[in-house]
């Protein structure tokens, strides 16, 4: 039985309708976040035991470890992981604190790093029909994959979301060279940069800014989370097989 997909960030915005397609699609997710939500918690109730969820801070190493060593355990695995879970602190980086700085290192970088690594350990550990003691050989048909969610901004930047920026910039070198570490391994590694798309954080531009950004988008529109989530469905599936290392734009075109 193939492992979970584990999903960070998923009860609200892009990581919730990343979860609802995950379920959708027949697999077991496993998901956690500082808060719950009321659609959660309608996805509990409508996919039951396929759904695991938990109120776990991403800044926090240690709940982190706990939960994702309790999914591997609890689905027989863990064969996609997807570091979602992010925050930004507008505002320009001469009036940033210290604690506005560390909070958003210490989610969108260091959060994302712990939970690959975690993850990972759990996809080495959990060999399919491996016996006790023996080594996990190599399975090219072993679908196992890692998405960490960036942004536009790390490559184009924007005013008021350098610290932003700068984490999912670290985020984008760190999944081109985690590729290189896990592909022996069979482990595929990619990054999903969205542009601008209704959310929270593109909310907080402003209608000026909002409109800015549209004229200056090949499609003409704001992408959908929708569509930034049927871009992680397809790096997470058999066929992308062959695609690791890579950081892929979903951002209507934007120039």
């Amino acid at each position: 039985m193939a492992g979970a997909a584990l999903v960070s960030g998923g009860s609200r915005g892009l990581g919730l309708v990343l979860v609802e397609r995950l379920l959708a699609d027949g697999r077991s997710v496993a998901t956690f976040s500082r808060r719950g939500s009321a659609a959660l918690d309608q996805l509990t109730i409508r996919y039951g035991g396929r759904l695991q969820t938990a109120a776990v801070d991403a800044a926090d190493p240690i709940a982190v470890r706990r939960f994702v060593e309790e999914v591997a355990n609890h689905f027989n695995g863990i064969d996609v992981c997807v570091a979602n879970a992010g925050q930004a602190v507008p505002g320009m980086l001469a009036t940033a604190t210290d604690e506005a700085i560390e909070a958003v290192l210490a989610v969108n970088l260091r959060g994302a790093i712990v939970l690959v690594r975690e993850a990972v350990r759990q996809m080495l550990a959990h060999p399919r029909e491996a016996a006790v003691g023996v080594e996990e050989p190599r399975d090219e048909n072993r679908n196992r994959s890692i998405v960490v969610v960036s942004s536009a901004v790390a490559t184009r930047g924007s005013p008021g979301l350098a610290v932003y920026a700068a984490t999912k910039a670290g985020l984008e070198g760190f999944a081109r060279s985690l590729a290189r570490e896990l592909g022996p391994r069979s482990i595929r590694v990619n990054a999903v940069a969205p542009g601008f798309f209704a959310s929270d954080l593109s909310a907080s531009l402003g209608d000026e800014n909002r409109q800015r950004i549209i004229r200056r988008t090949a499609l003409g529109r704001l992408a959908t989370a929708a569509d930034v989530v049927s871009t992680i469905e397809f790096l997470t599936s058999p066929q992308a097989a062959s695609i690791t290392g890579h950081v892929v734009a979903v951002d209507g075109g934007t120039g």
